[in-house]
């Protein structure tokens, strides 16, 4: 495993792309494990890592279990609790993204999708906003990374890797489809 990221000299990598391969093809077979019915999952990520994430995880499904969960994204932007709090922050203006949910969520069990859990701010508006298309049969959480420091009651049932942080330190994710290579990387 390399030590550093090529974006920042003093990032250390913790997953690189045959990690990250790996890693999404454990937590494909423990979604399927906690499901009951495959052909009722459906697969949502959450803008804008999960989204990438869901469509990964919904190809391995296809590939181990010859079923094609439906896909959809959500934006959670204006489901923030904490929207005044970051504008004018590092964070400056938020960008919404359109939700794209081309499937009927009610009676689905769907596992919301994404890259890192941090605070559980970001699932609680998620959840949110899942519930204005309809009332699922189940919610599940899959993250790719969970760091720990919730502030909400919100726990992971699929994680692909636990990374003890500190709230100083920056989980980093990057995926090919929208940064060219895969890697997770902490920066401080």
């Amino acid at each position: 495993m390399a030590e550093s990221s090529e974006h920042d000299p003093k990032a250390k990598v913790l997953l690189d792309d045959e990690q990250i391969g790996r890693t999404l093809a454990r937590m494909t077979h423990e979604i399927a494990e906690q499901s009951n019915d495959l052909g009722r999952v459906a697969l949502v990520g959450v803008h804008s890592g999960g989204v990438d994430l869901a469509g990964r995880l919904a190809k391995l499904f296809q590939s181990f279990y010859s079923v094609a969960p439906p896909i959809g994204a959500i934006d959670i932007t204006f489901y923030r609790d904490d929207l005044d709090v970051r504008l004018g922050r590092e964070y400056g203006q938020p960008k919404a993204r359109s939700s794209d949910l081309p499937f009927d969520v009610t009676g689905m069990s769907v596992v919301l999708v994404d890259d890192v859990l941090y605070t559980g701010r970001t699932i609680r508006a998620a959840i949110d906003a899942l519930f204005d298309y309809g009332r699922p049969e189940s919610v599940k959480l899959a993250v790719l990374v969970d760091r720990g420091h919730r502030d909400l009651p919100i726990r992971p049932d699929v994680v692909g890797k636990n990374v003890p942080t500190s709230r100083h330190e920056r989980v980093v994710v990057r995926l090919i489809e929208r940064d060219g290579a895969d890697e997770v990387a902490i920066e401080v």
